[in-house]
């Protein structure tokens, strides 16, 4: 059995959150000497000496609160009896757990809990597992003296308002847990205890419900619940579960730690793991409550087949599926050319199942035309970095923002689209450190519930260079700069050349100003914050890489970390946000057209020559196709053939309608997906997908964390995705012989050197890795370029800003940015297909006040949203959020045709497309775009075929 496949029982609970304190303190419990962390709770020390002390307040998760009165213990030489979880250890203690008097006391508080609360424990959700009921028994409670006549709360109303846990009042007893994991696990703030004495009860706000609060639905209250008070509703249906398996989400980067909590084959809730590095117990909407996507009526189980997409599907078999996909494929290439078909694999796929696609299109297709969709969103990330600091990725683990004085926050929105850490940085807000956010939106941390950033600075879309250089420039002006740090770190040939061009003039904040729309005196007083707060740390997201200047700004922000000397130790760094659970990954595992796994290029013979010897075949020196260059020759005819491993192109590519041409211009396309999304829907075969509850492999989140990804149930289609590329490598003649992707981590270890340290035995044993992990770094590297940069040393990179092509005229006067929504993920094809959809059903389009007013527009409306390259429609929010001039939506729903207007612009580098700023006009309309009915119509006529064929 799995290691980590264990019969269920709640995660361990010490009771208050683990001392950092390197010094010790010895001290005696029930006779025991026990050496523990200076700082830690008696309650705590006792725990770690396998001495249980009853509770129902505390947790370890949240600082102790000493409110239940039932873990009192007894003190040598202290008066009365102290909370254990609010007193510290000292030298020489001497505690007593267990005593007469103590259980007497334990008792008689239990009895008051018990005399207030529903004896319904045989038909409770909870029976079994809830904290109140194992403390009753623990203190030997058999009777209660007051009865159970007299005034009490057992005849409250529950809220069922949520879609995922109910709030029953009735069993509450008010021990404060859901409210302080509320404000300090989370950082929402969005309960509270109302009333006072016997009318104490948790609240969401006056005349409010749990759906209509604040309330995010992370579950820190869920989880810090010790009765059934707060129960998932998947609880009270199915019941308590009878195994759990641990393994990592399959969302964003944040690469949360979870155990998938099961009933035979049947996943009966998703718990966050305690020992999980990225999210230390907590989770959020997505992550935590919809993971139902996995087993809904759409998904696709079985293969299929077709001619045209204009002709119904087939229902086959695997074999034939993966042979019909073969001959086609080497059908497409006699006709065509070697270099006529390619793949694109997935960042939600695993590390084995990209390197196997990498593979297949490099061996068994004899070129490179390989891509990924991390390079539709993070490849400036790859290409900046790598030519600054020398290696593609971030600099830090999430922990280390805690270390952090002063934090910028650019062209990202952490709270909805990397919500755990986005609870870590408030945590750290709230500490005292300094913020500073740099987006056009007002994004949550600019004002949000006990915090507040000290600069907002809302560039305008598309100037992001100016501003970073208007920083910098201020930065050298006022002498603010490290020079200690440059001077031993840096080259001084390129630093010198850098600072000929950041002291011009039309580089200071006032100059940059007209570009930027952000006040000269705000962007310098942002800059003396950053260079001279401390521990300064930058996290930057899509709002900086998808934008025709992206790569540019990746530079900018790594010359701005190198100029104040914050790189290289905790706190600091360059970290971006990686939007989906494996974009890392799958750009470490070689999933472009230029370069081999490890960011190699595939024009050094050196390198090629590795992956010669260790594969047997030659490999292709020239480049390959990026997605953009598939399409174009696509439509000119010799492109014909692509394999699509769980990615959606005709939904989350720019320029929906110039994609759409391209997919229909394929004489054989291949779509392996869980679901018949839009990509499908023009395609000739179909393999069905496996969910992340389905395999086994390894994710690689945003702070290069390697983690298990373990299978809970059997693939629903029959395959994992690794064994379904694997059949159709071997369809095409690849003497391939994989028995378990611990075989293909394996072959990554000794083809990649950051990874050549990586063993499924070490993740078991350390719970995950961080790459570089090589004999160097056995155990792996938190915190990148401490002493020396991976490239030796730092290069500043001249960063001229260059306006985008893409600019407002009187035709199209406003500009269009994109993001995410918190319940909602990516192109919403998992939590379409969860009840997320009671938070966001449709996307709409966020305009300023202003700029509604002048176009007759008011809340609700219907508008029509067109670029110079196609229109689109969607319903209005007048938001200040946004500033005048500047309109937003989010891409999440396939109908609403987002990417219909953005246009083909891209990095200059990368070929990154800039999804970030559109030149639109927005008018009132009365019904939808002349694309959106061809969509409905087309997506009617496509998901027909589906049923009839899986009918048969």
């Amino acid at each position: 059995m799995n290691s980590m496949v264990e019969f269920y029982q709640p995660q361990a609970d010490f009771g208050t959150p683990k001392s950092q304190s390197d010094k010790t303190v010895t001290l005696t419990i029930d006779g025991r000497d026990v050496t523990v962390a200076e700082g830690t709770s008696v309650m705590r020390a006792a725990f770690e000496a396998g001495i249980k002390v009853p509770k129902l307040c505390a947790t370890d998760s949240l600082e102790s609160f000493g409110s239940c009165r039932v873990c009192l213990v007894e003190i040598e030489g202290r008066r009365g009896y102290p909370s254990s979880c609010t007193t510290p250890v000292e030298t020489g203690m001497s505690v007593t757990t267990q005593s007469d008097q103590l259980a007497k006391i334990r008792r008689g508080v239990m009895e008051l809990y018990i005399s207030d609360h529903p004896l319904d424990c045989l038909t409770c959700p909870t029976n079994g597992d809830c904290e109140l009921q194992s403390t009753a028994g623990e203190v030997g409670l058999r009777d209660v003296r007051y009865g159970f006549a007299g005034e009490n709360h057992t005849q409250l109303e529950k809220d069922e308002s949520s879609p995922y846990f109910t709030f029953d009042s009735s069993k509450c007893i008010v021990c404060s847990r859901c409210v302080r994991a509320c404000e300090e696990t989370q950082g929402t703030f969005a309960l509270t205890i109302s009333g006072r004495g016997f009318d104490s009860r948790v609240s969401v706000g006056a005349e409010s419900d749990f759906l209509s609060s604040d309330c995010v639905s992370c579950g820190a209250c869920v989880a810090a619940c010790p009765t059934a008070t707060l129960t998932e509703n998947s609880i009270i249906d199915h019941g308590i579960p009878e195994h759990s398996v641990t393994t990592t989400c399959a969302y964003c980067g944040v690469g949360c730690g979870f155990k998938a909590e099961m009933r035979g084959q049947e996943v009966i809730r998703m718990t966050p793991w305690k020992d999980g590095k990225a999210n230390e117990g907590h989770a959020c909407v997505k992550g935590r409550f919809a993971f139902g996507y996995a087993t809904h009526k759409d998904r696709m189980t079985e293969p299929m087949i077709r001619d045209s997409i204009d002709e119904p599907w087939k229902k086959v078999s695997w074999e034939e599926a993966l042979s019909f996909a073969s001959a086609r494929l080497r059908g497409i290439q006699d006709k065509y050319g070697q270099k006529s078909i390619g793949a694109i694999s997935s960042s939600r796929c695993t590390n084995e199942e990209v390197w196997l696609v990498q593979k297949m299109v490099r061996t068994g297709f004899g070129n490179n035309n390989v891509d990924t969709c991390a390079r539709v969103c993070h490849s400036p990330t790859g290409y900046g970095l790598k030519q600054t600091l020398g290696e593609s990725a971030g600099t830090q683990d999430f922990a280390s923002v805690a270390d952090a004085d002063v934090i910028v926050v650019m062209g990202a929105n952490p709270t909805e689209a990397h919500p755990v850490f986005g609870s870590r940085l408030k945590r750290r807000l709230r500490e005292g450190a300094r913020l500073i956010v740099i987006d056009p939106r007002r994004i949550e941390l600019v004002g949000a519930p006990h915090i507040k950033s000290d600069y907002h600075l809302p560039v305008r879309p598309g100037a992001n260079v100016a501003l970073l250089n208007a920083i910098a420039h201020t930065i050298v002006e006022e002498g603010l700069v490290d020079q200690g740090f440059v001077d031993e770190r840096c080259e001084k040939v390129a630093f010198a050349n850098w600072m000929t061009f950041i002291q011009q003039r039309e580089n200071s904040p006032e100059a940059m100003e007209a570009h930027t729309g952000v006040h000269a005196e705000d962007v310098r007083a942002a800059a003396r914050l950053y260079a001279t707060g401390g521990n300064a740390a930058i996290y930057y997201g899509l709002g900086v890489t998808e934008h025709s200047q992206g790569s540019t700004t990746v530079m900018a922000i790594a010359n701005l970390a190198m100029l104040t000397g914050n790189i290289g130790r905790r706190g600091v760094g360059v970290n971006p946000l990686r939007g989906q659970n494996n974009v890392q990954g799958s750009c470490d595992m070689g999933s472009f057209p230029h370069e081999l796994p490890g960011y190699r290029p595939v024009g050094n013979d050196e390198v090629r020559g590795s992956f010669e010897s260790a594969w047997g075949v030659k490999l292709d020196p020239e480049p390959g196709h990026r997605i953009p260059n598939m399409f174009e020759e696509a439509l000119s005819g010799s492109f014909k053939g692509l394999y699509c491993q769980g990615e959606d192109i005709a939904q989350s590519d720019p320029n929906t309608q110039h994609v759409e041409a391209a997919l229909s211009a394929m004489e054989c396309l291949i779509v392996q997906d869980i679901f018949l999304n839009e990509t499908a829907k023009f395609a000739h075969v179909f393999l069905p997908g496996s969910s992340f509850l389905e395999k086994d492999g390894t994710f690689t989140n945003a702070e290069r964390r390697i983690s298990r990804v373990r299978k809970a149930m059997e693939p629903l289609g029959g395959k994992a995705d690794w064994q379904a590329t694997l059949g159709l490598a071997q369809a095409l003649g690849c003497d391939w012989d994989y028995d378990s992707p611990e075989q293909i981590m394996q072959e990554i270890a000794r083809l990649t050197p950051t990874f050549s340290g990586v063993t499924y035995e070490k993740i078991e044993r350390l719970g995950s890795v961080q790459w570089p992990c090589t004999d160097e770094a056995s155990t792996g590297t938190p915190t990148m370029h401490e002493e020396t940069f991976t490239r030796g040393l730092g290069q500043f990179i001249v960063t001229e800003y260059v306006p985008t092509d893409e600019r407002c005229t009187r035709r199209f006067p406003l500009i269009m940015t994109t993001g995410r929504i918190l319940s909602q993920y990516n192109v919403g094809a998992q939590t379409r297909r969860t009840e997320n959809s009671a938070w966001h059903d449709e996307d709409v389009l966020e305009i300023h006040p202003e700029d509604a007013q002048e176009r007759g527009i008011c809340e609700g409306d219907w508008v029509g949203i067109s670029s110079r390259i196609g229109d689109t429609v969607l319903r209005a929010k007048l938001s200040q959020r946004v500033r005048p001039g500047v309109v937003y939506t989010t891409f999440h729903h396939p109908v609403s045709g987002a990417n219909v207007i953005t246009t083909d612009n891209s990095d200059w580098a990368t070929n990154c497309p800039e999804y970030k700023v559109t030149a639109v006009q927005v008018t009132r309309v009365s019904q939808p775009s002349q694309w959106q009915e061809r969509q409905k119509s087309f997506d009617r006529k496509q998901k027909r075929f589906a049923k009839e064929a899986v009918l048969g």
